[in-house]
């Protein structure tokens, strides 16, 4: 059979949007802001009691974040060094202050569940570090993928860790959905015939949830060591 003819490498164009598609998406998992740098974590255990608490306070942070990053990206060449940190506390405090007035208004009653957690967003030192890091030296679309990325893969820990602790703690998953969408989620949470252990969603049993989920990224991620096979000794040459 004729060999088939060698294929020509990758432009470095193509090159180029790979890795800056897989940078912008290194906050999902590899560069997760909650399991990697382990920033967040005063609301991560203090709020994921349930899944719906997880769920409402990582949609808010993604939508914070991603609003409020592709802002400072799109000022960020008329912006002085000096003043770049403090603009964006003041855009993100607007921001959460909206949303916590949107939230008191039409989701009373998962309002007064979160508490002063919805407000604690504006000095979360992940939604900082990202926008002193990525919004202020990257163009816009590359910082509005990187937010919704980091967004997302914060909200998944927040969703995992509340279902986990919910499931284990009170026998039920998804329990107050109806304070998220009415009506309409009537019947779409699931109880156990069992009591559940209060430890769960108690700040110890945070810790322990916490630090299993961790205990899995790295096993996941970890590259599984290779059993390096000795070289054999040369022998040595028989004598002429």
């Amino acid at each position: 059979m004729p060999r088939r003819p060698p294929q020509p490498p990758l432009p470095t164009t193509m090159k180029h949007a790979t890795n800056s598609f897989r940078e912008a998406t290194a906050g999902l998992w590899s560069n997760n802001v909650a399991l990697a740098q382990l920033l967040g974590l005063c609301p991560l255990l203090a709020v994921t009691t349930s899944l719906v608490n997880g769920l409402a306070l990582g949609v808010m942070t993604t939508a914070a974040l991603v609003v409020a990053n592709t802002a400072m990206s799109l000022m960020r060449r008329v912006l002085l060094p000096a003043v770049r940190v403090p603009l964006y506390l003041l855009l993100l405090a607007a921001l959460v202050t909206s949303l916590d007035l949107l939230t008191h208004a039409v989701f009373y009653d998962l309002h007064e569940g979160l508490g002063l957690f919805v407000p604690l967003i504006v000095v979360n030192c992940g939604l900082l570090a990202h926008a002193e890091t990525v919004a202020s030296r990257r163009p816009v679309g590359f910082v509005a993928l990187s937010a919704v990325a980091m967004g997302f893969g914060f909200m998944f820990v927040l969703m995992v860790l509340g279902g986990a602790r919910e499931l284990v703690g009170h026998g039920t998953l998804l329990a107050g959905i109806e304070m998220l969408t009415g009506e309409a989620g009537t019947g779409l949470n699931v109880e156990l015939p069992f009591d559940g252990m209060l430890v769960a969603i108690l700040p110890p049993g945070g810790f322990f949830a916490l630090a299993l989920l961790l205990a899995l990224r790295n096993r996941l991620t970890t590259a599984p060591a290779t059993d390096a096979v000795p070289a054999e000794p040369a022998l040595p040459e028989a004598p002429r």
